[in-house]
C-alpha cells in the first residue's frame, strides 16, 4: 500500500484533497482493525465496527499538525485513537448518568406493564363489527389478542400469517379503535 505513505504526504504538506483520497484507501484495513478491537470488549459494547472507524478517523484526520511518518505510523496512531475511544466509552458506560454498574436487560413488549384503562365492552363490540365489515382479518386479530390473550405470535399462527405481517396489523388496528372508541383504548 505505497499509496497510503504518499497520501499521507500530500495531506503533511497541506493538501486539502488528500484527508478525502486516504479514508477510501485505509477504510478496509481501520475496519479489520476495529472488529479485532471490539472482539476484546465484553458483551454489550454499543459501538459497532464503523462507527469506531469512523471517529477514530475524524479524530486522525481531524487534529492540527499531523506528522506521519508513513502507512505503520498513521495505523499505529489509528489503534491508538480506537482505545482511546472504547476507554471513554466504558468510562461513560460505568458513570452514574449513563447507569453505572447496573445490569442491562432486554425488555420485552409482552412484559411492559401499564394500566389498562377501562375499556366500554358493548362500544368495542360495535367497532368490532364494524371493523370485521370492512376486514374480517383485523376483527379476528383483535378477538384473539384482546378476548382470548394470545401473544403477537400466538395470534400469527393462528391467523396463519408471520409474526412481523401480525405486528404491522395490530399497530393499525389497534389505532384505528382507539380512533373509533374515542380514547387510548386497551387493545
Amino acid at each position: 500500500m505505497p499509496d497510503v505513505t504518499r497520501i499521507l504526504a500530500s495531506a503533511q504538506a497541506g493538501d486539502p484533497q488528500a484527508a478525502a483520497e486516504l479514508l477510501p484507501v485505509v477504510y478496509d484495513e481501520l475496519r479489520k482493525l476495529a472488529v479485532v478491537r471490539l472482539s476484546r470488549e465484553a458483551p454489550g459494547q454499543t459501538l459497532n465496527a464503523t462507527a469506531l472507524v469512523h471517529e477514530a478517523y475524524v479524530r486522525l484526520v481531524g487534529e492540527q499538525s499531523q506528522d506521519w511518518n508513513g502507512r505503520g505510523h498513521f495505523f499505529a496512531a489509528a489503534a491508538a485513537a480506537m482505545r482511546r475511544i472504547l476507554v471513554d466509552a466504558a468510562r461513560r458506560k460505568r458513570s452514574g448518568k449513563h447507569g453505572g454498574g447496573r445490569e442491562r436487560v432486554e425488555l420485552l413488549a409482552d412484559a411492559v406493564a401499564a394500566p389498562v384503562p377501562d375499556v366500554d365492552l358493548v362500544a368495542l363490540d360495535a367497532a368490532l363489527t364494524r371493523l370485521a365489515g370492512v376486514d374480517l382479518l383485523k376483527a379476528r386479530l383483535v378477538e384473539l389478542r384482546y378476548f382470548a390473550g394470545l401473544t403477537g405470535e400466538q395470534a400469527a399462527a393462528a391467523l396463519g400469517l408471520s409474526p412481523s405481517a401480525v405486528d404491522r396489523l395490530w399497530v393499525f388496528t389497534r389505532a384505528w379503535l382507539r380512533r373509533e372508541l374515542g380514547y387510548g383504548a386497551g387493545v
